[in-house]
């Protein structure tokens, strides 16, 4: 074994406290969150006494959070006690159209932390750790939750937001007359594309509780006439009608046996001419350590809160033609998106 230098052992050092303190820096981040601090501090700037006066909070312990903020770059200390949003801790004011304050909330909530404590316990077993712990699975616990159900909602459709921004521009909608958007939430994505194509029409399809917000973002976006909501379980079947069907984040929810069923009950009502369009995150086949580990992550939040999994462009192959699928492309949205478009047609 070849002993690292000094600078390196200092550096892997560095790197390794800073993971194991990551958890912390998340926690200062949900307190923030639900503490109002960004909505209280605005435009302007604020004293650590004044916010702690209104908040009715411990001065000292407000004045350290707001400096632990400030050293995460979420805020600026521009003299002592004194601070301001930097454009990271702008994102969790609560009036911003791209604010995450429900995406914070949601993945700093105890519902989705306490399986991680049980990571091992995945890691030896492959089961998910979150029906160990809660005694049913993650949306029968959302099911059970309507205050969680809700905020899980928003923060699904905070996290759809760049994707929605840019999908509408970055596939060719205009050949399809009806897009089935199955498992859709709030239509967040849906009300995008049928806001950049006026000729398309909708299917918003998810669970009662999954379309609990969905009237209203399509009435917002001007486009609820065209566009149809129906309730089910893709379990079961999915709405026929369309010549797209739709799938963001839904996927990588599940096991291979499960998302293989949603994929057929999709091909058992697509057109022969219709596709099959795919949102996901896309695995290289070799980690690269220079792009973030975001990715990976995500797929070990899969594996023990819900029992899914991220997928390779060779996985997303072989599971679409279990289906009935072949993948025809795979193709990148901008950088500053995580996701691919993962087109298949009818086999």
């Amino acid at each position: 074994m070849v002993e690292p230098n000094a600078d390196e052992a200092l550096r892997a050092r560095g790197t390794m406290v800073g993971l194991v303190f990551g958890s912390m820096a998340a926690q200062v981040v949900a307190a923030a969150a639900r503490l109002g601090l960004a909505d209280l501090i605005g435009d302007g700037e604020r004293t650590s006494a004044a916010l702690a006066r209104e908040l009715d909070a411990h001065e000292q312990a407000t004045l350290r959070l707001l400096r632990a903020m400030a050293a995460l770059d979420l805020l600026t200390e521009r003299e002592p006690g004194v601070f301001a949003l930097t454009p990271a801790g702008a994102l969790l004011r609560t009036d911003r159209p791209d604010s995450v304050d429900s995406f914070v909330r949601m993945f700093t909530d105890p519902a989705m932390l306490r399986a991680w404590e049980h990571l091992d316990h995945s890691v030896r077993t492959g089961r998910t750790a979150f029906d160990e712990v809660f005694g049913k699975d993650f949306f029968a616990h959302l099911k059970d939750d309507p205050e969680l159900s809700a905020r899980f909602n928003a923060s699904m459709s905070q996290g759809t937001r760049l994707t929605a921004a840019a999908l509408p521009g970055h596939y060719d909608f205009g050949r399809f007359r009806t897009v089935v958007d199955v498992g859709g939430g709030d239509g967040t994505l849906l009300a995008a594309i049928l806001d950049a194509h006026p000729s398309l029409r909708g299917v918003l399809f998810d669970s009662p509780e999954g379309l609990a917000q969905a009237g209203k973002t399509l009435r917002d976006r001007g486009v609820a006439e065209r566009c149809t909501l129906e309730t089910g379980d893709f379990f079961a079947a999915v709405p026929p009608g369309g010549d797209l069907y739709l799938l963001k984040s839904v996927i990588h929810d599940w096991d291979e046996e499960r998302a293989a069923t949603i994929l057929r009950h999709c091909r058992e009502v697509i057109p022969d001419e219709g596709r099959l369009l795919i949102v996901e995150p896309v695995m290289p086949p070799v980690v690269d350590p220079s792009a973030p580990g975001l990715m990976y992550l995500s797929d070990l939040n899969m594996l023990v809160n819900v029992g899914g999994r991220e997928r390779t462009r060779t996985d997303f192959a072989t599971l679409c033609e279990r289906a009935g699928f072949t993948l025809t492309e795979a193709t990148p949205l901008p950088p500053q998106n995580a996701f691919h478009l993962i087109e298949a047609a009818p086999a």
